[in-house]
């Protein structure tokens, strides 16, 4: 089954790291994601940028209105996704765990749907 780990941290956070750390951290990530292609269980996965860049798009009416950054105001944001394949939920949290933003943010896991093909 394929599954989203969401990940979310705080981006006001993030500008008060020392460079030294922020390089080991991200070669914790570096190691996550071998980890996963090793398993066999990538299927994508990638970091995104800043709430400042975002744009959340609304119809209403046959109107489309557009507002800069992101819908909501929250303590956290939506930074980087990964798409894995586990065999179950378990094993979902097990890689969630894993990822580094865990021990200072929140992975939200999340198991795609199934839609049957049309026709």
């Amino acid at each position: 089954m394929k599954y989203m780990l969401l990940i979310y941290a705080a981006e006001s956070d993030q500008g008060n790291v020392d460079p030294q750390e922020q390089a080991a951290y991200m070669q914790r990530y570096f190691t996550f994601t071998e980890n996963l292609v090793k398993a066999g269980k990538l299927i994508a996965g990638d970091p995104l940028q800043g709430v400042s860049t975002a744009t959340s798009v609304r119809v209403r009416g046959g109107k489309t209105m557009t507002t800069d950054g992101p819908f909501a105001e929250t303590k956290e944001q939506l930074g980087g996704y990964y798409l894995i394949e586990a065999d179950d939920l378990d094993e979902a949290i097990s890689w969630a765990a894993q990822l580094p933003t865990a021990e200072h943010g929140t992975i939200e896991v999340r198991p795609l749907m199934d839609i049957p093909p049309q026709g």
